[in-house]
């Protein structure tokens, strides 16, 4: 199984990145999956997850009408558009995966780091 995070970086006060999260080795399209997010010292926070199908959506508070979460089940991809960002969205950001078939299985990636600063 392996979740690959890629698209963090530094990015000024409101711009934009995209994070994609490359996942293998398990039923990608049965899965729930979601954005979770890390800041020094501070506990993991869920961001954003996305439904099996795509169907179904939910956010943070914080990041809600900035972010947007997405997937592509034909690329095993699942992907958060970040807008308008904000010095306190800077972490590190991690994607889960949440397959319930007989068991519920969870799965994380390594994590990406994401900057933003002026």
């Amino acid at each position: 199984v392996q979740l690959v995070e890629s698209g963090g970086g530094l990015v000024q006060p409101g711009g934009s990145l995209r994070l994609s999260c490359a996942a293998s080795g398990f039923t990608f399209s049965r899965s729930e999956l979601s954005w979770y997010r890390q800041a020094p010292g501070m506990e993991r926070e869920l961001v954003a997850t996305i439904s099996t199908t795509g169907g179904s959506t939910n956010y943070a508070d914080s990041v809600k009408g900035r972010f947007t979460i997405s997937r592509d089940n034909t690329k095993n991809t699942v992907y958060l558009q970040m807008n308008s960002l904000k010095p306190e969205d800077t972490a590190v950001y991690y994607c889960n995966a949440r397959v319930q078939l007989i068991i519920v299985s969870v799965y994380w990636g390594q994590g990406t780091q994401v900057t933003v600063s002026s």
